[in-house]
Order: C-alpha cells, then sequence, then structure tokens
C-alpha cells in the first residue's frame, strides 16, 4: 500500500485576515544537521529565531541566523514602457542597469513586517495579496497581485546549510519586474543585532554575492539568482524589525538586519517564468558555480522526495500518525563530535539533551521505523555514560557533557527495553549485549551504591536523588541560588523507573548471562533472581511510602516523615511504564485523578490548580515565566504517559479507544491552529484556552504522542 498524497497543511484567507491573525501560527523547517529556517504563516517573524536560514557550525551546534528572509515586490510598467521585442526587452534592462526605474502604473508591496518607527508599531501588509499558504515539508506561498501570479516555494536542502527559494510567476498583463531585496545577518539565533554589529568584506560577481564576517574569516555567506540585476539598495539597514514574542516577553524585540543590494527581475507580458534562489554557507575559499533556473526547484524535488522516504519507511498510513512521522523528523539530526545521529530537543533554542532524546526515542525512531538512528542515538549517549550517569545535555561550546539529572539514566533503561520490543531479532540481542548491556549494569551499580548529586540507594531499595541546589529530576528550573522546584528526596517518577529498570535487568540478565550476570563493580555477583528480590523491596516500600489513600493518587515526592503535598502528574509513570507496581485498582485511581484535575487537551498540568503555588499562564519576563514553568504550565510529552496508563487501565476496550480519540482531538486541532504548523509545543499555559508556548516544536511532546497512538490506539481501532 503506498501513500496516495503526502501531508499537506494549507491555508486561505480567512487565516490571515489580519495581521495579528497571520502571525499567530508559525512553520518551521530543519536540514538534518541542526540548522533550521522558519517565519510565520504570512512571512512577517515574530521571534529572534526567525529566518530562512539558521546555519549549525558545527552540528547541531554555533548556530547563527544568517539569511532573515526576502522582501518581494512587483511593479508593473507604464504603457509607454511595454512590448515584448528584444529591443524593448534591452531598453528596459539598461534602464535598470543604470539604477533607475521605468515608468510604472502599478507597485505591489509584498513585504509583510512589524517595525518601531518613532515609538510606533508600524506593519507592512503584504498578506492582503496572498492568497494561500501550505507546507507539506517544504513552504509554498501563492500571492496575487493584479494580473500576476506569484508562486514562492522555500525548503532547506537535507544535509547541508543551503535555503533554495523557488520562484514561479505568471504575469498575465503588460511588463513587469520583480524586485527582491533580501536580508542578512550574523549572529547566534537568540540574540539581536544593530547596524554597528555588521561588519563584512563582501564581493559580487554576476549574481552570486559573497558576504564573509570579520568575526569568522573562515566562513562564507553565498547567495545567488539564477537571473536579475544586483543594484545598491538604500537603505543598507533594516532597523528596528519588532518581535512580537519577543515584546510579549517583555523585551523590546528589536532587531536589525543588512540589506546591501537588491535584484531586479524584468517579467514580461503575458509570460511564465522561473526563478531560482539560493543563500549557502560555505567555506570562504570555496569555489562556486552559477545557478540555473532550474537549482532551487531540483533541491524542492529532493526534498519531496525524502519527505515521501519518510512515510515509506514508517509504512504506517494512518493521516494522524503521518503528520506526526513528518513532525519527528525535525528533531533527527547528526552530531558531528560523535559522528552520529542525536535528537534536538526542541525547536528553535534547544539541542540535544538526555532526557528528552530517551523519553522521545520510541516515538521518534521506533515508530516510524528509523531502526539504525535509533541504534546510533543508544550508542552517542552510551559513551558518554559518567559514574553512572547519561549525559543530561551536550553544551553547545563544545565543552564536556552535563550530568546534572537522576532520570535520564532510568529513561535510557526503557528506551532499550522499547528497542528490543520492536527489534525482537537475534541482531537487536547482540547488538545490546555488545554496546549498552554493560552501562546498563554499571548504571545499576551507580545507583546501588551512590553516585554523583545524592543519587543513591536507601535500605528501603528506593532511590534518593538530589541535595542543596541540585536540580537534577525533569522539574529543573534554578536561578541563581533560588530552586523553583527542589524535589529532594526520593522522586516518585525516579522510584518507578527505577523499578522498572531493575525487571529490565531482570530479564536481560536472564536472556545474556543465563542468570549468572557479574556486577560491574567485580566485587558482587547479581543474577536475575538477585534483580528480582531487589525489584521485590522497591515495590513493597514504593506502594507503602507513595500511596496517598486520602487523596486516592501518589505523594509527589518522600523525604523522612514529610511527604511533598504538591499535586502532580510525575505519578503517571508509575501506571505507564512497561513494569509496574501497583494494583490495578489503585492505578486506575491515579488515571481518573490525572485526568479530573491536570488533563488540559495537548497536555497535563505540572501542578494542580488548587496549589497556593500554582501559575496558570507562562508569560512575561523570565522570573515571571520561570516561576510558572513547571507550577502550573502544562507539559505536552506528559500527554503520552497519561494516554498509555487511560489505556491500560481500561483494558483497550473499544469505548476506552474512542475516548482516546476524543482525548486526542485538542492536539489534532493544535497541529494546524495555533503554534507551529503541524507540530506540538513543549508547553501550555495551564488555565484556558491554554496557549502553547515555549519551543513551538518540541521533540518530546510529538515523540510521546506518536508513542502512545501507534502503541495503545491506532491497534485497537
Amino acid at each position: 500500500m503506498e501513500n496516495k498524497k503526502m501531508i499537506n497543511y494549507h491555508y486561505e484567507k480567512d487565516a490571515f485576515s489580519t495581521f495579528q491573525e497571520g502571525i499567530r501560527r508559525e512553520w518551521a523547517l530543519t536540514n538534518g544537521i541542526g540548522g533550521y529556517a522558519g517565519s510565520s504563516l504570512i512571512g512577517a517573524h515574530n521571534r529572534t529565531h526567525q529566518g530562512y536560514l539558521i546555519a549549525s557550525l558545527p552540528p547541531p551546534i554555533e548556530r547563527y541566523l544568517v539569511f532573515s528572509k526576502i522582501n518581494e515586490s512587483l511593479s508593473v510598467f507604464a504603457a509607454e514602457n511595454t512590448g515584448s521585442s528584444d529591443e524593448k526587452f534591452h531598453s528596459i534592462t539598461d534602464t535598470l542597469k543604470k539604477g533607475s526605474v521605468p515608468a510604472v502604473s502599478a507597485v505591489y508591496n509584498l513585504e509583510t513586517s512589524q517595525h518601531k518607527k518613532n515609538g510606533e508599531t508600524c506593519y507592512t501588509q503584504g498578506q492582503e495579496y496572498l492568497v494561500s499558504f501550505s507546507y507539506d515539508g517544504s513552504v509554498h506561498y501563492t500571492y496575487q497581485a493584479g494580473d500576476i501570479t506569484l508562486k514562492k516555494h522555500i525548503c532547506l536542502k537535507h544535509g547541508a546549510n543551503v535555503c533554495a527559494i523557488a520562484y514561479e510567476i505568471e504575469n498575465n498583463g503588460p511588463d513587469a519586474s520583480l524586485t527582491l531585496v533580501p536580508l542578512f545577518n550574523f549572529r547566534e539565533h537568540s540574540a539581536s543585532s544593530r547596524p554597528e554589529d555588521f561588519h563584512f568584506r563582501t564581493s559580487l560577481i554576476d549574481n552570486s554575492l559573497c558576504l564573509i564576517p570579520e568575526s569568522h574569516p573562515d566562513t562564507a555567506i553565498l547567495f545567488q539568482t539564477s537571473e536579475g540585476i544586483f543594484s545598491d539598495h538604500t537603505p543598507m539597514f533594516d532597523i528596528d524589525m519588532q518581535l512580537q514574542t519577543e515584546v510579549d516577553l517583555e523585551t523590546d524585540g528589536l532587531d536589525c538586519h543588512y540589506c546591501p543590494h537588491e535584484v531586479t527581475v524584468f517579467l514580461p507580458a503575458k509570460s511564465h517564468k522561473q526563478i531560482s534562489v539560493l543563500c549557502s554557507v560555505i567555506a570562504a575559499d570555496e569555489t562556486f558555480t552559477d545557478i540555473t533556473a532550474d537549482t532551487a526547484f531540483d533541491i524542492l524535488k529532493e526534498r519531496e522526495k525524502y519527505t515521501k522516504s519518510l512515510y515509506e519507511t514508517a509504512g504506517i498510513h494512518d493521516d494522524f500518525a503521518d503528520r506526526l512521522v513528518l513532525a519527528a523528523d525535525q528533531f533527527l539530526c547528526d552530531r558531528a563530535s560523535t559522528g552520529y545521529k542525536t535528537v534536538l530537543a526542541g525547536l528553535p533554542w534547544f539541542t540535544d539533551w538526555g532526557r528528552d532524546t530517551m523519553i522521545a526515542f520510541t516515538g521518534l525512531t521506533l515508530c516510524t521505523g528509523r531502526r539504525k538512528d535509533a541504534e546510533e542515538i543508544l550508542l552517542t549517549f552510551s559513551k558518554y555514560i559518567r559514574h553512572g550517569i547519561v549525559p543530561n545535555m551536550f553544551p553547545d561550546d563544545n565543552a564536556a557533557p552535563l550530568y546534572n539529572t537522576a532520570d535520564a539514566s532510568l529513561w535510557y533503561f526503557y528506551a532499550v527495553w522499547q528497542y528490543l520490543q520492536y527489534y525482537p531479532d537475534t541482531a537487536a540481542n547482540a547488538f545490546v549485549q555488545e554496546n549498552i548491556y554493560p552501562h546498563l549494569k554499571e548504571i545499576i551499580s551507580a545507583y546501588k551504591n551512590g553516585t554523583d548529586f545524592s543519587i543513591y540507594m536507601e535500605e528501603d531499595g528506593l532511590i534518593h536523588a538530589g541535595s542543596g541546589l541540585d536540580q537534577i529530576t525533569w522539574m529543573d528550573v534554578r536561578v541563581g541560588d533560588w530552586v523553583a522546584t527542589p524535589r529532594h528526596g526520593k522522586p516518585v517518577e525516579i522510584n518507578a523507573l527505577w523499578y522498572n529498570a531493575l525487571k529490565v535487568m531482570e530479564e536481560l540478565a536472564r536472556r545474556y548471562e543465563g542468570g549468572n550476570d557479574v556486577s560491574f563493580s567485580g566485587n558482587e555477583v547479581t543474577t536475575s533472581h538477585d534483580y528480582a528480590a531487589l525489584a521485590e523491596l522497591v515495590k513493597a516500600s514504593f506502594c507503602r511510602k507513595f500511596w496517598w489513600e486520602e487523596k486516592g493518587c501518589l505523594y509527589d515526592v518522600v523525604d523522612g516523615d514529610e511527604p511533598d503535598d504538591h499535586l502532580r502528574p510525575n505519578q503517571i509513570y508509575a501506571v505507564s511504564l512497561p513494569f509496574t507496581m501497583l494494583s490495578k485498582e489503585q492505578e486506575a485511581k491515579i488515571v481518573a485523578f490525572v485526568k479530573k484535575y491536570l488533563y488540559i487537551g495537548c497536555g497535563l498540568r505540572s501542578l494542580t490548580s488548587d496549589h497556593a503555588d500554582y501559575h496558570g499562564i507562562y508569560c512575561g519576563s523570565l522570573p515571571k515565566r520561570d516561576a510558572a514553568y513547571h507550577q502550573g504550565t502544562a507539559w505536552g510529552f506528559l500527554l503520552g504517559g497519561f494516554l498509555s496508563a487511560y489505556a491500560k487501565v481500561h483494558d483497550h476496550s473499544l469505548e476506552c479507544t474512542k475516548e482516546l480519540l476524543s482525548l486526542l482531538g485538542p492536539v489534532r486541532h493544535h497541529l494546524t491552529d495555533n503554534g507551529c504548523i503541524g507540530s506540538i509545543s513543549e508547553i501550555f499555559d495551564g488555565d484556558a484556552p491554554h496557549n502553547p508556548r515555549g519551543c513551538y516544536a518540541q521533540a518530546w511532546s510529538v515523540g510521546e504522542t506518536l508513542r502512545a497512538y501507534m502503541q495503545d490506539v491506532l491497534p485497537y481501532m
């Protein structure tokens, strides 16, 4: 069975009837090496991290905005300048080359932007000419300006820092011209620029403009067109572009771009024309060749072929799943430092995080049929385990990994187990036994005997984690000496994951060692029976200490005699993981509690709304957002565990499946309505209408939704 067509998100006039409505939806593209592109549905940037090419140097770190956008305008020539003869064409061309413009009867400015001028916000509303927008892995704009139809296709070349823009122009009127104004930059992707920041060595040869930033003399930005006349652009700087999302975060949101040249393309009357535009990041000493009218279109076709291959590899053939397959691909990329695949935790600003990777792993790689990528990711993180801890993150500055996490190592067991469920063959078992299993033993030994960040097993078999200023669970906000959600002691999900890890090891020891598994430390013998015995101790202690009979749910953290009274979603993993400890009755009560008090549609609240620490809106300055991040804000990734837990306690009945489809309804709507088109946001306001916030596309939000849908919904429909 083949996919009849690619997933396509299509929007027409009612989706961008006003400027503000048009910037409410965003789009993003990635290139598989950490680079990306993004803007709003109408092409007006509304955040610092948007542009047509944010290049990664090297993958997937050191991301720089190099090419912000192209502003287009169309000029229709007056009657005395029209004609189709070669003589008339050359006359107009000569006029353009001299920097003059023939008399025109109409000008259509297709630019959409928001600028701060004289203290006022001003808008350029090119969306008035926008007829439709669509996204299918590439981006497609269609404009109608008088008798001219202009189609603009944007895509990134996979595996390279190259943005291709393919223009199709149908001129059904008199002679006209298209003017392109490219806006350049060279700044860290979360920064902003002023005119004094631009220091480029510039050269122009025919239709190739080369800009070499003084700060990176070995790197060049190459801008090429298949045709057109280059001339000086005045003014040379696009000043005070105002970015609405940054304004909402209580900053001035002002940015600046460098635009030294414009390009004018002649559009003869009654003609059809294709124009290719490329912006690439290359080595400064690299030679380059001219592009043709087909170049961008060829890259566009390559991208379409690549996108179709994603659906074919996944082999699902379900509309909702295929949408998530397309979304999943955006987060998988190469890491130059390891030579393997890794996972970008979220767009636009996150790189690879251990915890996020292991949680997103099943959905992004196993559900999509990407076995080799799955194996590379497991290998990447295994090579960097230290003191029994999987890295929390790889910094953007190529420094040593950070290890401030108690759960990434335990989620690693979950990822390995899922891999073996999807690929229960001899080769997969050999891969795990040879490459992964020794590291799993190392982790178990470290957690039993104690390791960094006050991670150790107590006499009751439960894992203690954290002290002082440590923030080592996923609720990890810390600002200076302020720890927002300390959760020191025995967090509920850490111990649910610990039990699951022990049961995984019980099975693997039986499978690989015949029950005779010598521990990593070499001074004790740990057989599958020993793992089982320890798991039973953990189970007994967990059930005794975490169950909150009055509330019919679990405490979030226990430490000594004073359990934490914050009612949080972390308890859902005591139900959803492959190996769990509670009675079916207790599991059902937990699911009912979470559904009633924490489920909001696209995720679960991080705290019940009746608690004094609850913050229902994630917006404003950084201190305001930090206070809300894990204190009421809803998280998309938690939905996966909830859906799996719900299916489990309702025995995957037909009625249950119908309810799960209903519970997924808000996510289906979110893919098209508010946020990043075709993806799932990191977080949502705890308060209605639950606006999306944070990263507009998050790996574990997508991965966990896809995993739960594939494992707990689709097989039972």
